[in-house]
């Protein structure tokens, strides 16, 4: 079973083979950033049309057992998330609505402020708010994963020490390893999974060791010294590929409506749009690639299968349904 944590490409049926010929099973994709409530069911039907026209590639799960089905099919599932809390806008009650319509995972923050915590590019960093806990708690009752990718240091262990059920990092790197704002430091890290949460590894260039030109041979060396650190079963692939999107989609994810200013976040601002991606992952159809790199640094046939997708299928089958 093949998972990657998270993507948000540009959709397209050519990229749905890719993710056939890759034998990626399912996929946690992004149907909201700065979108509100409405803008999101939107996007959910946008969803729906694909699963119509492209039913012989892809088709919309809600369970780890939907995925299971999928993969006998031939099919790759495909998981819906948000990466702002903007869907559920301050409404509380519109949470269990979004997980009726199929969301499983919600990030508290994107880069800034919100209502419920801090972004990492915050100055300063309160923790979770009022309503964060409270959204939390009707988060863990219903099933949605509470993930923390784009968020502050505090924020982030507050949400880990407060949610009573495993959070996220779906697609995020070690700070240690590249000193990017958007990487996690080592304590947050510890936090995440000592409450047997999941962290996805990034393949975005700017999370990544030389950029653009970092190796597979680094990236799954990285892999390895955390899963030396920290065990096996709470790491995955998030890979954060952005396929095929044009350059005014990061700087939208970055603005949204919250300023007329271009942000440029980990980009340069000679270089605001999408950075290249390294030459051994280009597209959903590399993902043997990065299993070959995983065997390459030492990992069994046990350990490439848990970190290709054992483990977060393993955690969807235990963090998506209701509290029990």
């Amino acid at each position: 079973m093949w998972i990657d944590g998270l993507q948000y490409c540009n959709w397209s049926r050519g990229i749905f083979e890719q993710m056939r010929a890759g034998g990626v099973d399912a996929v946690h994709v992004t149907i909201a950033y700065h979108e509100m409530f409405r803008e999101t069911v939107l996007q959910i039907e946008r969803w729906n049309r694909y699963f119509e026209d492209h039913s012989d590639l892809i088709c919309h799960a809600k369970t780890a057992a939907d995925i299971g089905e999928a993969k006998a099919a031939g099919r790759t599932a495909i998981v819906f998330g948000a990466q702002n809390p903007s869907p559920m806008e301050d409404d509380i009650g519109l949470i269990e609505i979004l997980h009726t319509l199929g969301l499983r995972f919600m990030q508290l923050t994107y880069n800034n402020q919100s209502l419920l915590a801090t972004g990492c590019y915050e100055a300063e960093d309160p923790g979770l708010t009022r309503m964060g806990r409270e959204v939390i708690a009707e988060m863990n009752r219903v099933g949605m994963v509470v993930d923390m990718s784009h968020s502050a240091d505090r924020s982030t262990i507050d949400a880990a020490e407060h949610s009573v059920r495993p959070i996220a990092i779906t697609h995020a790197n070690p700070h240690v390893w590249h000193a990017a704002r958007r990487n996690k430091a080592p304590e947050v890290i510890d936090a995440v999974v000592s409450g047997g949460g999941m962290m996805g590894f990034s393949l975005y260039p700017h999370h990544l060791a030389g950029g653009s030109d970092c190796t597979l041979d680094s990236f799954c060396g990285m892999v390895a010294d955390m899963v030396e650190t920290h065990g096996l079963a709470h790491f995955g692939i998030g890979s954060d590929l952005c396929q095929d999107q044009p350059d005014s989609v990061v700087e939208w994810m970055r603005v949204g409506r919250w300023t007329k200013r271009i942000d440029y976040g980990e980009g340069s601002a000679a270089a605001p749009g999408f950075p290249p991606q390294p030459d051994w992952f280009r597209s959903n159809a590399d993902f043997p690639r990065l299993a070959e790199g995983l065997r390459a640094v030492g990992f069994d046939a046990t350990g490439v299968a848990a970190l290709m997708g054992g483990n977060w299928l393993d955690f969807f089958d235990k963090n998506f349904g209701p509290a029990t």
